[in-house]
């Protein structure tokens, strides 16, 4: 088996603001695996706060190259990398060469249901409150709305929105900008504007504090789950626990997460990093199987790879060029 790893960079169309960040373009590493005429691929972006890059990914990889390419398999994978983008990359890449190889498909290897559009949020970027409803205006055939937040000025925003949009779903997500008290000081607020989702209020290793937190509107943990091992600290604390497989490291780990969340008592969703329609594809896969879907991010990207996932009233569906039995395409 052959092993290439290359850095790719996906400018974005307009800087993309979030707490305590703002991205200008998407970096991402894409493996590719090859046996023979046969060859498959997997992107990550990997995990930014955690302070992953693909640099940091491409050395992960480099320093089991041997190990990887006299042939590994998803299950040996899983204890041969820890989650995070490099494994998510390569995972995916061996999902889709054993689809090729094999000439089945990678969901139905997977025993999941064939793919269909899956309604997903478009995310509307942290800004002024008139940037934000002017976004969300634009967002016609958008059912579901997910909005930005930073700590400050939030309310102002969400109600612009609102007023924008009053026919849409609406969620938040404060990447970490809240603490208990602040987050009950803008609660009046998210409740008066019909908001149905918070997404990440505390800040990592702070989900204790929201112990006893009756929140008149679902909670949903992003940042404060990785992967399997994170999900008893936020049990009886969260109500929703957000999927990436760039964090828990793949499609493998994923299908377990969406199992194991529900066995729980909670609800899965499924959500990106910054990324190309390669990496929205195996993300679609997990989708499949969740409540809630945010795989929106190509739509923010200047130019997208080919094929590219179908954006259409509010749906997004991934045509092909991962985990088909098919050649896969040799354009970006």
């Amino acid at each position: 088996m052959n092993l290439q790893i290359d850095i790719e960079r996906w400018p974005l169309r307009n800087p993309f603001r979030i707490t305590g960040y703002t991205f200008t373009e998407s970096e991402v590493i894409v493996v590719t695996l090859t046996e023979g005429d046969v060859r498959g691929r997997g992107e990550a972006a990997g995990v930014y706060y955690l302070g992953e890059t693909p640099h940091s990914m491409l050395r992960q990889l480099e320093a089991i190259r041997p190990r990887l390419e006299g042939g590994v398999t998803r299950e040996a994978l899983q204890s041969l990398l820890p989650a995070g983008g490099a494994r998510n990359a390569l995972d995916c890449a061996l999902w889709d060469l054993e689809a090729r190889r094999s000439g089945v498909p990678a969901w139905r290897i997977a025993g999941l249901r064939a793919p269909t559009p899956l309604s997903t949020t478009y995310t509307v970027g942290a800004d002024t409150p008139e940037a934000m409803a002017r976004t969300a205006a634009s967002y016609r055939g958008a059912g579901r709305l997910k909005l930005k937040l930073t700590g400050e000025g939030d309310a102002a925003r969400v109600h612009a929105v609102r007023a924008a949009r009053p026919d849409a779903w609406i969620g938040v997500d404060a990447n970490q900008a809240y603490d208990p008290e602040s987050l009950r000081a803008v609660l009046p607020a998210l409740v008066a504007a019909h908001v149905e989702l918070i997404e990440q209020p505390v800040r990592i290793g702070c989900e204790h504090e929201l112990a006893g937190f009756a929140s008149p509107i679902p909670l949903a943990a992003d940042e404060s789950v990785q992967g399997l091992d994170d999900l008893p600290n936020v049990v009886g604390l969260f109500d929703v626990v957000n999927i990436k497989l760039d964090k828990c490291g793949g499609l493998t780990a994923a299908l377990q997460l969406v199992a194991e969340i529900r066995r729980l008592g909670m609800k899965p969703m499924v959500g990106c990093m910054a990324g190309t329609s390669l990496a929205m594809a195996p993300a679609c896969l997990a989708g499949g199987g969740c409540d809630l879907v945010d795989l929106d991010a190509p739509m923010f990207l200047a130019e997208d790879r080919r094929p590219a996932a179908l954006y259409r009233e509010g749906t997004v569906f991934c045509p092909g060029g991962w985990g088909v039995p098919m050649p896969a395409t040799t354009s970006n």
